[in-house]
């Protein structure tokens, strides 16, 4: 077996490509799987996004994880089904497909308009400064360099007829979420003897659900736990005015295939207390990354935190074959679970090492 780069309180990185470290990994020896592939975009220019990860990683994947270990990986708008494709012609169950939503994505649109200048070789005319809004920041991490936010740049008018009648015109859309798949390895015989025997198989319902706000007006209690809702507001009425009456859960709600960040949960907060439906988590902070990291794409941890309660039995063992800066280890880790991460990237293999060194301390009170 190949020499950890990193080992220490149940935490093991790999540096290497995930396939061959995979292919030395125990067959059945894993009991999660909670990854950030790369999403084929080419982003930043980054090599290691030039191609969505295909069959024979999750081939591997399939071979080192138990029966019904379940599989989160997230993916591109774009690219999402070649990763769906991949997933399920290696022998995975697609089972969900969960959103990650966000207002501050950044819109990576070629202006029609300067490339039919640009084209005629004409210069065009600067009439101004425009600062950037939204999109992310170097503080955030969405973005890096001089284009975050804030970021000056000029603000020309067209030139050439062309130019003129294209004016306004882009080839992109704002990005403002993130598929996540959720797929599960076929069970041994039912669902039940699978749990029972290889403790794989289910979701934690319970300890993802979310908290009810005490002034939800579409959610009233009376004795006997019983939940009234409004036929005119609830989804699951008739929608002819009715009542509709169904067994309540003091527990919380049942958790959505819905996550959002702190922008779009400020915009459906406006519409009725519609946050408090859905798992909702702040961007991943400048202090959250840690000195040095910087890794394009960063998750927040409380969204991996919350996907590896998820999908992670207790005392289980989670996977993450593109580990990145180590998002996932660090999350997993803080519920106690023993991790397993892979990297090609040696650099971003020193970015998680450090990471984790900084929180061995919250680990190991963890694990006592």
């Amino acid at each position: 077996m190949q020499k950890p780069y990193y080992s220490n309180s149940g935490i093991i990185i790999y540096y290497g490509d995930c396939l061959e470290v995979m292919s030395q990994l125990s067959v059945n020896s894993v009991d999660a799987i909670v990854c950030d592939p790369p999403y084929g975009l080419n982003f930043m220019g980054k090599a290691w996004d030039r191609g969505v990860p295909g069959i024979p990683f999750w081939v591997e994947a399939l071979r080192v994880s138990k029966p019904g270990v379940y599989l989160v990986a997230f993916g591109g708008t774009r690219t999402y089904h070649r990763l769906a494709c991949a997933i399920e012609d290696a022998g995975w169950e697609v089972r969900d497909c969960l959103m990650w939503l966000y207002g501050t994505g950044f819109p990576k649109s070629m202006d029609v308009s300067k490339a039919l200048d640009k084209a005629a070789g004409v210069e065009r005319e600067v009439v101004g400064i425009h600062r950037r809004h939204g999109g992310g920041s170097p503080k955030s991490g969405s973005m890096s360099g001089s284009l975050g936010v804030g970021a000056e740049l000029p603000l020309t008018v067209s030139t050439t007829d062309a130019a003129k009648q294209w004016e306004g015109w882009g080839t992109g859309l704002k990005p403002s979420w993130e598929p996540v798949l959720l797929a599960r390895k076929p069970v041994a015989g039912t669902v039940a003897r699978n749990v029972l025997k290889y403790g794989t198989g289910g979701i934690n319902i319970d300890a993802c659900r979310l908290k009810l706000p005490k002034n939800d007006p579409q959610v009233t209690l009376r004795k006997g736990k019983i939940c009234k809702a409004s036929g005119k507001n609830n989804v699951y009425a008739s929608g002819m005015g009715k009542v509709t009456s169904s067994y309540f859960n003091d527990k919380g709600r049942w958790p959505a295939n819905l996550m959002l960040d702190e922008a779009s949960a400020g915009m459906l907060d406006e519409q009725n207390n519609g946050v408090s439906r859905f798992f909702y988590c702040a961007k991943a902070p400048r202090s959250e990354r840690g000195e040095g990291n910087d890794h394009p794409t960063v998750k927040p941890l409380s969204l991996m935190q919350y996907l590896c309660k998820l999908v992670i039995p207790e005392n289980g063992i989670v996977l993450d074959p593109f580990m990145g800066s180590g998002s996932t280890l660090i999350a997993a880790s803080r519920l106690g679970r023993e991790v397993i991460g892979i990297d090609i990237n040696e650099k971003y293999c020193e970015i998680a090492s450090n990471r984790l060194n900084q929180e061995m301390p919250l680990f190991n009170s963890k694990r006592k």
